[in-house]
């Protein structure tokens, strides 16, 4: 049987791994800095606190911070674009359709830009923004005052810009422009793929500097259209053997992918107006533990 004290903490076990996930970009982090938050959980006295959402979201962002800054080295040192770990579930998936804060994810867009911030600011921005914790929680959070953490929250909004947003996409548009793209990338057609993307669309890819990717980000339709003609043209159809089918990822239409060697890959798409506007794609193998559960092969 599961005791009281077990059943409260699993009343926000969602919302602490959301927290830790926008703080870190690792699912596999998050879980393991959510088990911390578990175990001192059971160590504190609950009697005395007042807010158990707020003590727990307190101690996972101090967690998170002390990550950060043990990892900061690492994380500037990547080789190439670095993206968020994808986090995956079936197109039918409630998921998507939650309100931020009951989410795992976020937008990829936003995520990206989050990387800009400096550590508290990131922590002050998420907790505010994205939690809508208020400033007197904030500031026991990070040991700030109040005052300090309205300054954080002002320069976070600027270097975030409008990232926030996450355009709209229903399940049979999903899937429609989901299998279309892949069809498109997997025949080297570059003008079926042009067609698929808006002028200004652009391309993101993580290797981690363990598998190729683009270092840099690949910008217009028709550079991006090109690009995967000359990968169809180069490696043929083997490179895209396998593929799941249209699943969210970070709440975006996408799929996982296979070539004949197995390497996987994911790829979200962000649709706006009917156009793929971004690719984001993950190849970096640390990344994508876990992955090839969603993986059906096409026969």
């Amino acid at each position: 049987m599961v005791d009281a004290s077990t059943a409260e903490f699993e009343q926000h076990r969602r919302f602490l791994t959301g927290l830790a996930y926008r703080m870190l970009g690792s699912l596999a982090d998050a879980q393991d800095i959510v088990q911390d938050a578990f175990l001192r959980w059971h160590g504190a006295a609950r009697a005395s606190i007042a807010s158990p959402r707020a003590w727990l979201g307190t101690t996972v962002t101090r967690l998170c911070l002390d990550m950060i800054k043990s990892a900061r080295a690492r994380r500037e040192s990547y080789v190439g674009q670095w993206l968020p770990e994808p986090v995956i579930a079936p197109l039918d998936a409630t998921d998507a359709a939650l309100a931020a804060e009951d989410r795992i994810d976020a937008p990829v867009a936003l995520m990206i830009a989050m990387e800009r911030l400096s550590p508290l600011e990131r922590a002050v921005f998420i907790l505010h923004e994205l939690f809508d914790f208020g400033f007197a929680e904030i500031a026991d959070a990070i040991d700030r005052s109040e005052a300090a953490c309205r300054q954080l929250l002002v320069r976070a909004r600027g270097h975030v810009g409008e990232e926030r947003s996450r355009f709209d996409v229903d399940a049979d548009e999903a899937a429609r422009v989901t299998t279309a793209f892949f069809a498109a990338v997997g025949s080297g057609d570059a003008s079926r793929l042009r067609d698929l993307l808006a002028e200004a669309a652009r391309m993101h890819s993580d290797g981690g500097g363990k598998r190729l990717s683009t270092l840099n980000v690949i910008r217009g339709a028709d550079r991006i259209s090109r690009f995967f003609a000359g990968v169809a043209q180069k490696h043929g159809p083997e490179a895209f053997r396998d593929w799941s089918g249209p699943l969210w990822i970070n709440g975006l239409p996408g799929y996982v992918s296979a070539d004949d060697h197995g390497l996987l890959q994911t790829t979200a798409l962000e649709i706006a107006d009917g156009r793929i506007v971004a690719v984001y794609i993950m190849r970096n193998p640390d990344k994508l533990a876990g992955v090839g559960d969603f993986l059906l092969p096409a026969g």
